[in-house]
């Protein structure tokens, strides 16, 4: 449920949304890190092997400075201690337009002038 209400909230942002439902899933898409600007992830995904650091670190490997948004229930304790620049932390609970102004904020700051959906 909060997978689509992000979704839906980040497509009126202007936002192009790939969702991956799955660890695996999304490093299958980050295969091709050229197709995305960002990485949303929720740092808890279940009963995945991988988490959302893993998703982040993925997504880091082509590009160091690539922006990920990280969501989470728990504390934002084990963020300070392995979140790495440009990157945001949302805590649950959250309203969606504070994901879509994180994902704008990185992106901002990544490039100057850059839009959503760019």
């Amino acid at each position: 449920m909060i997978q689509s209400v992000v979704q839906e909230a980040l497509e009126e942002g202007g936002f192009e949304v790939e969702v991956a439902s799955s660890g695996e899933q999304a490093q299958k898409l980050l295969a091709e890190p050229q197709r995305f600007r960002a990485v949303l992830t929720d740092i808890n995904l279940g009963r995945d092997r991988m988490d959302g650091w893993d998703v982040g670190r993925i997504a880091r490997e082509t590009d160091p400075s690539f922006p990920v948004v990280y969501m989470t229930g728990d504390s934002a304790a084990e963020w300070a201690s392995r979140g790495v620049p440009n990157s945001l932390l949302i805590t649950k609970p959250f309203a969606p337009s504070q994901v879509v102004a994180a994902i704008a904020q990185l992106l901002n700051n990544a490039a100057p002038g850059a839009t959503p959906g760019a």
